[in-house]
Order: C-alpha cells, then structure tokens, then sequence
C-alpha cells in the first residue's frame, strides 16, 4: 500500500498527538499508519517520545516493522536515549526475541529500574526461569528495585524450579521491602508453599487480610492436590459464609472435583442447588464438573441430566457423561452414547476410544475392538501412550493374546503402564511363564517396575501355583520395599493362598501395617479356598471387631467358604444379614452362592425355591441353574435335574460343562440313549471339551494332571501312591474309634 506525500508541516503536531493517543484505545494498525505517513511526508522527526508507542504497535502487528523501527533509529542517532533503549529493548523481549533484548541491554551505557525489570521479566515471562533469575540477582547487587510485575513471575519462577530454599529468603526480602503487604504478591506466595506443605500454607493464607478470591481459589486447590478433599470443603464453607467473595467458575470446579473425590450424593446435589442458585450453572467447565461429579457418585441418571441440561457442550462433556457410563458399567447406555456423538457431529479423541476399548474389554468383544483398532489407525492416535496400552489390554481381555503381542511389539519406547499391560495381558490368558518372561525382560530393559506391575506379576505367579516362583516374586517386593503396601500385600496373601500355603498368606496379612476391606476379604477368601470354613467366619468376626464392616465382596467370600465347608446355617444366616443391610445392593452372585450352598447339602427343592427367589430383574445365571444341576447329579434327582439342564443349554449352549453333567445323570440312571444324546449334541455343535485335572505340588513344583491322559511322565507313580492312600483310608475305616485319651491330645 501507497501512503500519498505529505508535505504540510502543520499536520505534523496532529500526527504525533494521534500516534500518543491511539495507543490507548488499542488501534495498533492505525499507529503504524501514521508513522508511515510521516516518512512518505520526508519529515524529520527529532522528537524521541515518539517513538515508544510506534514500537508497541510493532510488537501487537510486525516484529519485522519494528526491526526496521530499530534500524531508523539507529541511523537518526536516537539509540542512545535511555528511553529509547528501553522501547527498543521491551519490542524485542516481548516479541520473543530474547537475543536481541540482551543485546541492546548490554550495549546500554546506563541501566535504571525500567531496564531491569523489562528484562528480567521479558526472560520469566517467557520462561526463562533460570537466567531470569540470575539477572534479578545481577540487578539486586546494583540497588536495582523490582516493580511488582516482577516480584510476582520472581516468585513463580523460584515455585517452577522447586527452588523453594531460595523462594522463602525472597519472602523475608517481600517482607522487609514492604511487598508483602500486596494481595498478588500474597495470592503467588501461597502458591508456593502450597507445593512445600499445607500447614505452612494455612499460615499464611490465615495472615492475610484482605483475601479475594484468587487467596480462596489456591487454598482449595492446595488441599485438593493433597487429597485433603475434607479441608477443601470446610474452606469452601467458610468462604461462603463469612468472605462474602461472589463465586466464580474456577472456584466452583475445584469444589466440585473435592465433592466427587468423597463420593456423597448427597452433599453433591446441594452443592448442585448453589451453584444454580449462583448462575453458575452456564459455565462450561462447571458443566462437565457436574456431569463428571454425578458420575464418581454412581448416580448416572443424574449426570446425564446435568449433561443434558448444559447449554453448550465440548468433546469433554461427552466424554465424561461416556467415561461415567463405562465407570458403572452402564455398557449399553455408553454405546447409545458414542452414537448420539456421531449425530451431533462431535468427533471422538483418545479419550473417547479408551472408553470404547474399556467397552470391549468387558463385554469381550473381538469384532468392535478390531473396528476401534482401525479407528486409531485412521485417526493417527496410535501414538498416544493411554490408547495403545489400552488396546493392549482389550485384546488381551478379549483373549486375544497374539493381537495384543503384536503391538506390544511395534511399541519402541515402552514405559511401566505398557510393560505392566503385557504382563497383565498374559497372566489373563492364563500364560505365567510368559508373563513372567515378560517382566525379566523389563528388568533387562532397565524399566522400574512400578506397584502396578509387581501386582501383575505376583498375580502371574498365583496363577502357576508355584511355591517357589511365589517366594521369588515375594523377595522383589520386599527388596522394592512395596511388601507392606496394602494392595501389594494383599496380592502377596492371595498369591500363596492359591499355591495351597495358607501359613504363608497369614504371614503376609499380618505383615500388612493398615489393613482395609479389601485385606481382609483377601484373607477371609484365603481360608475358604483352601477348606478352612471356620476360619474363614472367624476372621469376619475378628474383622467387625476391628471396626469394618464387611462389603458385598468379602460376604461373597464368606458364602462361599460356607457352601464349600457345608455350613448351612451359618450360610443361610449370613445371607439373612446381607439382605438385610443391603438388600438393593444384592447381585446375582449372591443369590447364585447361596443356591449352590443348599445344592452341595441336598436342599435340593430349596435351591429350587432360592433360584425361583431371585429378583425377577436379575435373570438367574447359569452359575446358579449349574449348581443345581451338579447337585442333582450327586443325589440322583433326573427330574430336577432335566429342569435345570435346559436352563443351562439356554444359557451356556457353547460350554461343554452342562452337556457332561447331563450326560453323567442320564448314564447314572440308566438312560444310556439320553446320555448318548448328550454327548452327540456336544459333536455335532464343534463344542470344545474342557477336561479336568489336578494340580498337585511335587518337590514345590505343581504338576497338572489331566482326567484320562496318561501322558505324563508321573502318572503311574500318582496312581501308586493313590492307591496306598486309599488302602490306608480303608484300614482307617474299619479300626476301632480312638480311646478318650488319645481324644484328649486334641482338646
């Protein structure tokens, strides 16, 4: 563009009141265009203070006008003017050019305060937190005075190093200077201490007077990065009722994400009523805070009320009403939710396909994970560490471990989720030793395992039933020093509980220093498993003794323990206790435990009556209707057990286990066409036959034995020594009972 010559001298002071002017309003291009006025003019400008607003407009519009600015300058002589110099220097520190700042800042003859704090804060605002600093202590040593601009990104940048030593002597500096009595100056401090401890936060936050809302809005943060979710919410109350600092979006997030970690429902909805009593409830990220604390209460109908009632909506209120669905295991609902996405035209991210992966994974189902597995390749998210760990995982969960290998594989840079994914992958394919390769090889990698993989393995090692690689796999978390972590102590228990050592899961528990829920269940399952019964109803009371109450998870473990001990009562008690405390919250796993209780003891019309029992939105599983069938193979009741046979083909048409019960009935009945039948249908639909075996210990290694293969080399030592035990249990039979005395050893 071509500015017209203008050669009148008596628009010149109206050029330079405008370019003084214009600055104010912001009109940035309009500067420009006047300075470009006066040199199509030919005019000599000998006025310097012109020059500091046209390179202001230079830094909003061209850093390349501005360089030639400079070079204008530089040709008129008007360099050496310390304002000048501090213009030209302030152009190019907020322009980025931090080189060229320096430059002009060391050819300056003289420095004042304005050239030290354009440059210190040009190199902290810019991030240049340690060589910032350096020149604020440069500056100090010349008597330079910070303005307050600097002091506050001075405490930020000793807060982003984690130079905190340094940041507390900076505070008795603030302190003596007389800056601390300014609320940014406080409001930057208790950032800080914020990171250096809680404690010393609140005494300062309790020594300010005049808090606004910033002061509030750290504290509650403060605590809520401490997980000190209570304290959040008391502060949140306080300010409340005695600040009267009027609420804005930030603060309300942070109290709202304190109010999800708790869980309360609730407090959750009175929290909600404030917010809308407060017009907050327009706010987008207040929106999805909501939605996202609906969810973490488990109350979805909530969320998606909240979620629907948002006037506007991003790619993250969707994925928390869709992360909310999968959390509580409302699969259906999420997929209606994923395709509603579509018809909005919102289009999905990683977080959106982690949540279908999760979808996958527990409904395993191989088709839709190969289809996500396309999406990511489409959408070019395969490098995201979260997606393809979850990929992983999926096919691993939707047993196909080789899928899973396969990206494992193709990974370059793995980190402990990835290598912990791995191992998880194969313990759940029920492949140990690969898992356990698996982890060597992350040792070799030089990759710290974290507790998260330590679980992975011990569970690995659980599932060999092997003593030896139990206690190998206990002696790294003990030199790991993650013994007496309650989740990894609790593995530990539970990983010697299935290799049969029941002494060694008591040791482990005991060696747990804060025991949870979760412990105890573990310990409680541990008994049952292992045909301790009594043992496992004495720990639940010890347990109440101790102040816990038992959850649905640890009564699923008692139940069961009394279905295999044959205790009745106490079963039928336990489960009389349950419904009672929580009786909407029962499963069908409960229900289905308790029908094979009375199935083992031949209730059989009980069991009958238990099954016909169940709350009608809960469809008896083939779990229960199995037992049931079990039950009647035991005791001879062809019936009962015809009843329940077409119940479990209904349910389980693919597995062979219903065919062979039914078959076993049939055949101990004479019904040898039925039982033939059986066995014809499990041909002729391709059904793979599952045998049974027996995993027994020889020199602490598990040896499998499976039922009709006598294809191991130790089979006929097992059967000779089978057929002593059961010539001695003969002997035992028909010996006379023991005397009173030898009675009293065991009293």
């Amino acid at each position: 563009m071509r500015f017209p010559i203008i050669s009148s001298g008596s628009k010149l002071p109206v050029w330079f009141s405008n370019i003084k002017e214009l600055p104010s309003s912001g009109k940035w291009q309009e500067v420009l265009y006047k300075y470009n006025e006066i040199k199509q003019a030919g005019v000599q400008l000998i006025d310097p203070s012109i020059f500091p607003p046209i390179l202001k407009a230079c830094v909003a519009i061209s850093f390349r006008c501005g360089k030639s600015v400079h070079a204008s300058l530089v040709k008129q002589g008007f360099e050496s003017y310390p304002s000048v110099q501090n213009s030209i220097m302030d152009f190019y520190a907020k322009s980025g050019a931090l080189g060229s700042a320096m430059g002009v800042f060391y050819c300056m003859t003289k420095t004042d305060a304005i050239s030290w704090n354009i440059i210190i804060y040009g190199h902290l605002h810019l991030g240049a937190s340690k060589e910032g600093l350096e020149l604020f202590i440069q500056g100090r040593e010349v008597g330079f005075e910070p303005n307050i601009s600097t002091i506050v990104l001075v405490i930020q940048a000793y807060h982003s190093l984690g130079a905190l030593d340094d940041g507390l002597k900076f505070h008795g500096y603030l302190i003596q200077s007389g800056f601390w009595s300014l609320t940014s100056v406080q409001n930057s401090l208790l950032s800080m201490y914020v990171d250096i401890g809680m404690e010393f936060a609140r005494k300062l936050f309790d020594d300010v007077y005049d808090k606004d809302v910033i002061s509030w809005t750290v504290m509650i943060g403060g605590y809520m990065q401490s997980d000190e979710s209570l304290f959040a919410l008391e502060l949140f109350k306080q300010m409340v009722s005695e600040s009267g600092i009027k609420m804005d979006g930030q603060i309300m997030v942070g109290v709202l994400k304190a109010y999800a970690n708790l869980g309360d429902i609730r407090m959750a909805k009175l929290v909600h009523g404030f917010i809308v009593s407060r017009n907050l409830d327009y706010d987008l990220f207040v929106g999805n805070s909501l939605v996202d604390l609906y969810c973490k209460c488990s109350d979805v109908d909530s969320a998606f009320t909240a979620f629907r009632e948002m006037p506007q909506r991003n790619i993250v209120s969707w994925n928390s009403l869709l992360s909310g669905f999968v959390r509580n295991q409302k699969y259906s609902e999420a997929l209606v939710c994923f395709h509603l996405m579509g018809n909005e035209g919102v289009d999905s991210d990683e977080v959106t396909v982690v949540n279908l992966l999760q979808i996958c994974k527990y409904i395993v189902h191989l088709h839709q994970c190969e289809l996500i597995h396309s999406r990511i390749l489409r959408k070019g998210f395969e490098s995201n560490e979260l997606v393809i760990n979850s990929l992983i995982d999926a096919y691993a969960k939707c047993d196909r471990i080789t899928h899973a290998w396969r990206q494992f594989c193709q990974i370059k840079r793995r980190d402990a989720v990835t290598w912990s994914t791995m191992i998880s992958g194969f313990a759940n394919c029920g492949m140990p030793d690969e898992a356990i390769a698996v982890y060597r090889e992350m040792r070799l990698s030089e990759e710290n395992p974290n507790h998260v993989t330590l679980i992975n393995l011990l569970e690995a090692c659980a599932l060999s039933a092997e003593l030896r690689r139990s206690k190998w796999a206990h002696g790294i978390a003990i030199r790991m020093g993650m013994a007496s972590n309650v989740a990894v102590g609790t593995a530990i228990l539970d990983m010697y509980s299935k290799c049969g050592s029941i002494e060694a899961s008591r040791k482990a528990f005991d060696q747990i220093p804060q025991k949870t829920i979760v412990s105890w269940g573990a310990i409680i399952a541990a008994h049952g498993l292992n045909g301790l019964p009594h043992d496992a109803l004495a720990l639940l009371s010890k347990m109440k003794v101790h102040g816990l109450k038992p959850n649905l998870i640890t009564a699923l473990s008692v139940l069961s323990a009394c279905s295999h001990g044959g205790l009745v009562e106490e079963g039928l008690s336990l489960f009389k206790e349950l419904t009672e405390n929580h009786g909407a919250e029962l499963r069908l796993e409960h229900y289905s435990c308790l029908v094979d209780l009375l199935a083992r003891a031949g209730k059989l019309d009980s069991a009958f009556d238990m099954i016909m029992r169940i709350p009608t939105e809960m469809k008896p599983s083939a779990s229960a209707w199995g037992a049931l069938l079990s039950a009647c193979r035991n005791y001879e009741n062809t019936e009962l057990g015809a009843g329940a046979l077409d119940h479990v083909l209904e349910l389980e048409p693919s597995v062979s286990a219903g065919y062979l019960l039914a078959s076993n009935i049939y055949a101990a009945g004479g019904s040898w066409v039925d039982a033939s039948r059986m066995r014809w249908m499990v041909k002729e639909r391709g059904i793979k036959m599952v045998a049974g075996y027996s995993l027994v210990h020889i020199d602490n290694k598990p040896h499998r034995f499976v039922a009709g293969d006598n294809s191991h080399p130790m089979s006929d030592e097992l059967c000779s020594v089978i057929e002593q035990m059961h010539s001695c249990m003969k002997m035992d039979m028909r010996a006379p009972p023991p005397s009173v005395e030898h009675n009293s050893l065991y009293t």
